[in-house]
């Protein structure tokens, strides 16, 4: 596999630090934020790059203000910015003198590993004055035409480019072990690490559920309202995916919980044990494990201010992926496993009763094709192309 991966995103933090004085750059752990922050370094002239996990570029800011004074004139760079919360305030003071100073763009992009604490810090100190840009794995589009490894390994890069499945699925699972004794901690979360496993593997075999708090609390001996927490920690961790249902007027009896995903494909098959396309293809997870794949790719070619929904009924009616786009557009997504799709009567319902604009079938051919008048067949990279043209 070719380890040259340009990724869509270093387009969209340029563009970014073209209108907004900072960018605040969000992702898990091992996603390649590092990699994309020292690429946009090499592409702005004197731009500073530092890294509060080295010693030594943090001693820099050990009079942060002075510090970044002297650096007025440059974008700063600042990676595992959630080692130093107490930046946000000096940076604050910084971003407004630039600005009196005549600078309105392009004066910090901050990196970090999601977290509230780090969401609340910014927002309290930073807001107004930066943007939130989301790195989310490696998609389908970027590794083209690697769709199906991609799905088995994930998009954490190191794990997409090992050299064997078998290498990527231990490095997957050194990822999940550090993830929850040494990262979680770090963010000053208190839980305990065994349990927060165990509620991260039972998701994974119900990928795709409704959330259902009260079955989990019981299976793990915790409280409902625990339940509920470490899930919200999931999320912030951008490890979970929360789908939240998409509502209409008009009487119908609607599922109101939301659905769970673990976002990245790679880390639910590690927490599973699948550790080939064989193992995976037998696994009854395979069905909710494409699904939750073909979402979050969908999501991540979605342009900027794209609301993701699914919607579904008690009487049945059903679409997996409720697309509300900016332009006011709503997309109707249905997500097949199949090579030869057909349209499910519940879909059709859905369709109608989100009034959709556009229908489609995902599924795991080669080339689109219409279903109907009205509803068309097409594969992943397919539609996050068009998806990606309305950016």
């Amino acid at each position: 596999m070719d380890t040259m991966i340009e990724r869509r995103r270093e387009r969209l933090v340029m563009r970014s630090l073209e209108e907004a004085p900072g960018i605040v750059l969000l992702g898990p752990r091992q996603v390649g934020k590092t990699t994309l922050a020292r690429r946009i370094a090499s592409l702005v002239p004197d731009a500073l790059y530092l890294d509060l996990e080295d010693p030594r570029h943090a001693a820099r800011l050990a009079n942060s203000a002075e510090y970044l004074g002297s650096q007025a004139d440059r974008l700063v760079i600042l990676d595992e910015i959630q080692r130093a919360p107490g930046l946000f305030r000096t940076l604050r003071g910084q971003i407004d003198a630039r600005r009196r100073q005549g600078r309105r763009f392009g004066q910090v992009l901050l990196l970090g590993s999601a977290s509230d604490r780090l969401l609340r810090q910014s927002s309290e100190s930073l807001a107004g004055r930066v943007h939130y840009e989301e790195l989310p794995g490696l998609d389908a589009l970027e590794v083209a035409p690697e769709t199906e490894a991609l799905w088995l390994r994930g998009g954490f890069p190191d794990a997409f480019l090992a050299r064997s499945d078998a290498a990527s699925h231990r490095w997957r699972l050194s990822l999940i072990r550090t993830c929850l004794e040494r990262d979680i901690p770090q963010f000053g979360v208190r839980i305990p690490t065994e349990s927060l496993r165990r509620l991260w593997t039972m998701l994974a075999h119900r990928q795709g559920a409704l959330l259902n708090a009260a079955d989990l609390s019981r299976s793990l001996d915790v409280s409902p309202p625990t339940i509920l927490r470490y899930v919200d920690l999931l999320v912030d961790l951008m490890l979970v995916r929360r789908l939240t249902p998409h509502f209409v007027n008009g009487g119908k009896r609607l599922v109101k919980a939301p659905r769970l995903f673990v976002r990245d494909s790679g880390l639910l098959h590690a927490l599973l044990g699948i550790g080939s396309r064989d193992q995976l293809f037998s696994h009854p997870v395979v069905g909710a494990s494409w699904e939750g794949f073909v979402i979050e790719n969908l999501i991540a070619a979605a342009p900027f201010g794209t609301d993701g929904s699914f919607y579904r009924t008690r009487s049945g009616a059903e679409a997996d992926l409720v697309l509300r786009l900016p332009d006011g557009q709503r997309w109707a997504i249905e997500v097949k496993l199949s090579e030869a799709p057909r349209i499910p009567r519940g879909f059709r319902i859905a369709a109608a009763d989100v009034r959709a604009d556009r229908r489609f079938v995902v599924y795991r051919g080669a080339a689109p094709f219409p279903l109907s008048a009205d509803t068309t067949a097409i594969p992943l990279p397919d539609l996050m192309e068009r998806l990606v043209a309305l950016e």
